[in-house]
């Protein structure tokens, strides 16, 4: 499928986590990896800050009108965050590390929300 143009919601969804990802490198954590895919989910960015994995989920909304970023995290996402997340650690023989699970939400032009332990395991 050459040429095939990729549709623009992908493209905002990459865009919101090159702006959450240049946001919190400034906010001092690190990048390990980005776009984690499993068949439990996918970690949008795993970073580190000090001795933490910080997983972050990114979500962008071009409003706030039904509930905005923040909302659309549900308790089936978070399920699944939390799973590629155990995946993940065990993979990369991570389980000495304390983890963190943050969210750093877009709304339109609006400013950056990054949410420190948005949930727990």
């Amino acid at each position: 499928m050459f040429g095939k143009s990729r549709p623009a919601h992908l493209l905002k969804g990459e865009t919101a986590e090159q702006q959450a990802l240049v946001y919190l490198q400034q906010q001092g954590l690190q990048l390990v990896c980005s776009n984690f895919r499993c068949k439990l989910g996918e970690l949008d960015l795993v970073m580190k800050e000090g001795e933490a994995l910080v997983i972050v989920e990114v979500r962008f909304r071009k409003s706030e009108q039904f509930g905005g970023a923040l909302a659309s995290i549900t308790a089936q996402k978070q399920a699944r965050i939390v799973a590629a997340t155990q995946h993940y650690v065990i993979i990369n023989r991570l389980s000495h590390m304390a983890i963190r699970f943050d969210v750093v939400a877009l709304s339109g032009a609006g400013p950056i929300n990054w949410i420190k332990n948005a949930f727990q395991t």
